[in-house]
């Protein structure tokens, strides 16, 4: 059984996906980062960078529970438990890994910068939004660039790298991406949606997320994105 500890963010559906994918058994337990539920010492013994998600395997290496952290590397693991999502040719499988690393070292961060100047930033800095809306439109060329020479994002098979970049990129629109500019994308993006994995995973990312704002009715949320606060948080759930 995988017990996957997170919110249906990208980086909380990207292992969703790869769970539905392989058929592994699993749970997924609620994770609210809104109320601060990332800062208990539950689970930082589990993430200790309170980061979602996390996973425990309850029948990890050697046996017994097994706790992972980091979106990336838990794709990994479960592509290596099942043998599943990532190819045994060499050539193919560090393509795959190259782009898996695309995706945690550029898509994650420089979507997340657009998104959080964009709709959450308490000030209106135009040369912030510039600076990531570009680049977010930038790594769409990237990605049409990439699946105009390649049926997946990996390489020829569907792999972890398209699972990590899918979540992503569902705000496409938004940037202005569409079937004119970047018709490989688009051909790549329907693809996706197209698998019952991914959609199933969509409508359990709608349900969790009713879910979740059903149980924090009547409690307080906190600043996410106040970084000096969560400094201080992870001080205090972390105190010898």
């Amino acid at each position: 059984m995988i017990e996957l500890h997170s919110s249906p963010t990208p980086n909380g559906q990207k292992v969703m996906i790869m769970l539905e994918e392989t058929g592994l058994a699993w749970k997924h337990f609620d994770i609210n980062i809104r109320l601060g539920e990332q800062f208990t010492p539950e689970y930082l013994k589990m993430s200790p960078n309170n980061k979602i998600p996390a996973i425990v395997d309850t029948e990890g290496p050697g046996g017994g529970r097994y706790s992972m952290m980091e979106s990336g590397a838990i794709l990994f693991y479960l592509a290596e438990k099942t043998g599943k999502f990532l190819p045994k040719d060499a050539r193919k499988r560090y393509d795959a890994m190259q782009w898996l690393f695309f995706q945690m070292g550029h898509i994650g961060p420089m979507f997340g910068q657009a998104n959080h100047f964009n709709n959450y930033a308490k000030d209106n800095i135009q040369y912030a939004k510039d600076r990531y809306n570009n680049e977010s439109v930038r790594l769409y060329r990237v990605l049409d660039n990439r699946l105009r020479a390649s049926p997946w994002i990996g390489c020829d098979e569907y792999s972890i790298a398209d699972m990590a970049i899918y979540p992503w990129t569902k705000g496409h629109k938004d940037r202005g991406i569409d079937k004119a500019g970047y018709p490989s994308f688009m051909r790549w993006f329907e693809t996706m949606e197209a698998r019952p994995a991914v959609q199933r995973n969509n409508q359990m990312a709608t349900d969790i997320r009713a879910r979740m704002t059903k149980a924090a009715e009547g409690k307080s949320a906190i600043n996410m994105f106040d970084t000096k606060d969560n400094a201080e948080r992870l001080a205090a759930a972390t105190k010898a």
